[in-house]
């Protein structure tokens, strides 16, 4: 289905719980989540109801987010039912990696297509301080159950911090030089609690380019994607560049966004937010609410004005 600035809006992103087994410092502070109650969020069951009307309006592509999704139980259930709508030609799930030595190959079965794995060091001791307490052996572990089921192609999504992970980038890049695998550098997002605390540590992407100038621009079949993509001469694998700050990408934006609380956001950046579950559990036709957000999709952030939202990243699932 087509927004009002003619954008395809094909791809939807579904936060299941706003609850990690981590506590990273860019997306919420020191206390943790406050658990919400049960019936303050979706059930999977009226996730599912939700994804399908989505889809009948056209969406064909679906990422499963949190929080970290593979605490939420019953996921698999979830993930079977999705993967079973042949609609969808794109379902894959962005997870911290630390459960999926263990789910991999359960998800592979129940559908899923890919995984996007959020590792911003290759240090672990910097690994444990960014995450507060996570072990990144984890995670190593759940990349390589994750490639040996066939969860490909993996993303690492690095998030770039000032004063914390800059001397990484080339050990990252690397990492393509021999996988095919995509490292996507992505800027910080000043974003909720902790927005104070990404100000005084953003880094641009350019970073990245002057630091390996030796990488070659290539050209991504999908244009709606925000990365702008490199590669290492005769690398296996590609390096994306995600610029929300630095460069924005709204004019191609094709997506919308279900908070675990119920939420449709049809910006990552604007905290307008249509209470979608009032209306399911009010037995309501959601269909002509939900081609109405489409249709009014808003045309672009204003995070340059320093127009910064209030929820944190965990409760929207970025």
């Amino acid at each position: 289905m087509l927004d009002s600035y003619g954008r395809s809006i094909n791809y939807l992103r579904i936060s299941i719980t706003d609850l990690c087994n981590l506590r990273c410092r860019y997306c919420m502070t020191d206390k943790g989540v406050i658990k919400k109650e049960f019936e303050e969020i979706l059930t999977l069951e009226e996730i599912e109801k939700i994804t399908k009307e989505f889809v009948k309006l056209g969406i064909n592509k679906i990422r499963i987010t949190g929080g970290e999704p593979l605490v939420r139980k019953g996921i698999l259930k979830l993930i079977r039912e999705i993967g079973s709508l042949k609609e969808v030609k794109d379902f894959a799930m962005t997870t911290n990696g630390t459960m999926l030595k263990k789910y991999a190959k359960e998800l592979k079965n129940a559908g899923l297509n890919r995984v996007n794995i959020s590792l911003d060091t290759l240090n672990p001791k910097k690994y444990s301080h960014i995450t507060r307490g996570g072990d990144i052996k984890n995670v190593l572990e759940g990349i390589e159950e994750a490639k040996k089921v066939g969860l490909t192609p993996i993303k690492l999504n690095v998030v770039l911090i000032k004063g914390f992970n800059e001397d990484e980038i080339e050990d990252f890049v690397n990492l393509t030089r021999d996988e095919n695998i995509d490292v996507r550098f992505i800027e910080l997002m000043p974003i909720g609690q902790v927005c104070q605390w990404s100000l005084n540590r953003y880094l641009s992407n350019n970073t990245v380019l002057e630091k390996c100038s030796y990488l070659e621009r290539i050209e991504s079949a999908d244009k709606s994607s925000p990365a702008v993509y490199y590669k290492l001469k005769n690398g296996k694998g590609r390096v994306g560049l995600i610029n929300p700050i630095s460069c924005k990408f709204c004019s191609n934006c094709n997506r919308m966004r279900l908070t675990a609380d119920g939420k449709i956001k049809a910006c990552l950046h604007s905290d307008e937010e249509i209470d979608i579950m009032k209306y399911l559990r009010q037995d309501m036709d959601i269909s002509g609410i939900l081609k109405n957000i489409i249709k009014d999709k808003p045309k672009e952030h204003n995070l340059e004005d320093g127009s910064y939202i209030k929820r944190n990243m965990m409760a929207i699932g970025g």
